[in-house]
């Protein structure tokens, strides 16, 4: 081979044994690195949120390395869809005006919740899942599941944001036309509560973007990577995802990559 290429032997052992130099170890640390982060959030980041990690991690290195050495690895966000209607419009309930109107930027805590149903796939057959969301922070503040899609299961969900956050009279509170969200039950706990109900124009899913991007983001992190084969399977991932990772470790851009959490404390540290 070293008569080939035109080089001696002692110069070809000389090269392969040579130290490696700063640059080849600072690429091997970053690489290690960003592995780790990459297999840390499960393989649910992409170079821009892995770049944010790292850099409020104290670590110096720009988006674009973190970007090549991921397409180099072939590291790559996981992603998937999968697609199950959930709402049912067609009753003879009163509906609510559009009051939100896409109005997502919301400059403080509990003022604006938004509500929706998704669905889970077992081998036991489907579990539904109603959250409420609160519009400031995109912290998931209640949540229920059922293997039925019942007014009792959004109803669970919105106390349970209620005892958590206790908010003052006057929330928005923000769904589509289902009939779950438009029967008299759960409207009679919106009063209670005092709450100002709003929902979505007639077929607009766009209406509602915040949460059923939450949705969307939950199934592609987490139900689409593992076949589940119980609904109590389910239930326990859903869990451990919302309360243990979304709330509280999963950053977001519109938070100026913080999270949750951390968002809705910075507001109080501030106001305080």
């Amino acid at each position: 081979m070293c008569t080939i290429l035109g080089v001696s032997k002692s110069g070809y052992f000389k090269w392969l044994n040579r130290p490696k130099s700063d640059r080849q170890k600072r690429h091997e640390q970053l690489k290690t690195l960003i592995l780790r982060t990459h297999i840390e959030f499960k393989q649910r980041y992409g170079s821009i949120k892995i770049f944010k990690t790292l850099k409020k991690r104290g670590v110096k290195v720009s988006e674009r390395t973190v970007s090549r050495i991921m397409t180099a690895n072939n590291w790559k966000s996981c992603t998937v869809k999968k697609y199950k209607a959930t709402t049912n419009s067609k009753h003879k309930h009163p509906v609510s005006e559009n009051i939100l109107n896409r109005k997502f930027q919301v400059d403080k805590p509990n003022r604006f919740w938004v509500t929706d149903i998704t669905y889970i796939s077992t081998n036991e057959g489907w579990l539904y899942l109603a959250s409420v969301m609160d519009l400031y922070s995109r912290k998931i503040v209640g949540w229920t599941m059922d293997k039925t899609m019942t007014k009792e299961l959004v109803i669970n969900a919105l106390k349970m944001a209620y005892k958590r956050q206790r908010p003052k009279p006057g929330l928005i509170h923000h769904s589509d036309r289902g009939v779950q969200y438009a029967s008299n039950e759960y409207q009679k706990v919106l009063n209670q509560y005092k709450m100002v109900g709003s929902m979505s124009r007639k077929g607009n899913c766009y209406d509602n973007a915040c949460i059923e991007s939450f949705h969307g983001i939950l199934k592609r992190e987490l139900v689409y990577q593992t076949k589940v084969r119980t609904r109590s399977e389910a239930r326990k991932s859903i869990f451990e995802y919302i309360e243990f990772f979304y709330n509280s470790k999963r950053i977001h851009s519109t938070l100026d990559y913080h999270t949750p959490i951390e968002f809705e404390k910075k507001y109080h540290v501030t106001a305080a």
